[in-house]
């Protein structure tokens, strides 16, 4: 990657300025370290009635301004801390803002599914907009329809190339890598995984069981005897699934079971479980940070790829208004 040149140029917005969300700090340290700038400040204040209070100790005034905060857990004092944010900054004459969310709660509430239930990923995205966003970035969103949503112009980018460009490095060592979906919702991006890998694919068939998150995976659909597998998902949040398609593909025969997806939620004793699965390695992102004792239960199995340099150069192309999809092609020309 060529290094950025940004701060020969001021843009259209004049500098800029790169505020780190209490759920993405340690992210957001490297998107400015890979941009050459500082990380702006702030102070974020919890009262004793669980009231969040933010002040910014330096002027926006003019500026570009990216807030990087991802909504994971926990969810509503990071979603409400990212919404203050973005007041804040509307607040103090920013000449743009725009969210950088690397993981976007709420997402696979994005339909009536049954009746009398709301579209929760619509709200957030309307209070992304009110709260002062010009502009929004994401990875990876449960589903593509929620770009709708949101009637600000965004970029929905993929970490899934990021992902491939590990498993390539890992291939060379597999046995007839073969991909699986986790279910037949994930299989047109499963699809593109694999293509992107040169490798077929094999989906998982789950139905759900009841009302509450935990699903059923049932059946294979293809064939994974004396294969390696590398099992393909968006999001790992209790590990139930996933585990349960690590469990399918090895009654069905296969030999080294391989994990990859973008977002590492981790809820409940999701690590545990990973843990104790026949799993030879997992694959995932940085786009929520995972605590240090479940990172240490994992720790040989596990390798985080970092979506910052990613997120730098968007946040760079658009700063200086670039196509960002040019940029994506260029450089990722086989992006799933």
């Amino acid at each position: 990657m060529t290094g950025p040149h940004h701060h020969h140029d001021c843009g259209m917005y004049g500098e800029i300025k790169i505020f780190a969300g209490t759920a993405s700090q340690e992210l957001a340290e490297e998107i400015a370290c890979y941009l050459e700038a500082q990380l702006s400040d702030h102070t974020v204040t919890h009262f004793a009635n669980d009231n969040l209070w933010i002040q910014l100790n330096e002027s926006v005034r003019g500026q570009d301004v990216y807030i990087i905060q991802s909504t994971s857990k926990p969810v509503h004092q990071n979603l409400m801390e990212l919404l203050i944010m973005l007041q804040t900054l509307r607040l103090d004459s920013a000449g743009r803002v725009t969210a950088v969310v690397p993981y976007l709660c709420y997402t696979r509430s994005d339909k009536k599914d049954k009746p009398r239930v709301p579209i929760t990923a619509r709200l957030v995205a309307d209070m992304i907009e009110v709260a002062g966003a010009d502009r929004y970035m994401t990875l990876d969103m449960h589903a593509g329809q929620i770009q709708g949503f949101f009637s600000i112009p965004g970029d929905v980018l993929s970490a899934f190339y990021i992902l491939a460009n590990e498993m390539e490095k890992i291939m060379p060592q597999m046995k007839d890598p073969k991909v699986v979906a986790t279910d037949l919702g994930f299989a047109k991006k499963g699809r593109n995984f694999a293509s992107r890998l040169n490798a077929p694919i094999a989906f998982v068939e789950k139905r759900r069981a009841g009302e509450d998150d935990q699903t059923e995976a049932l059946t294979l659909i293809g064939d994974v005897k004396d294969r390696d597998v590398i099992i393909v998902d968006d999001e790992v949040d209790t590990a139930g699934s996933i585990t349960k398609a690590v469990k399918v593909v090895k009654e069905y025969g296969a030999r080294d079971v391989y994990l990859t997806f973008v977002h590492p939620l981790f809820s409940g004793n999701a690590t545990e479980l990973l843990a104790e699965a026949p799993i030879k390695k997992i694959i995932t992102t940085n786009t929520v940070p995972i605590p240090a004792e479940k990172f240490a239960l994992l720790q040989d199995k596990l390798i985080i790829c970092s979506v910052a340099p990613l997120l730098a150069e968007v946040i760079l192309h658009a700063h200086e208004g670039r196509s960002v999809g040019e940029m994506l092609n260029e450089k990722y020309a086989r992006t799933p």
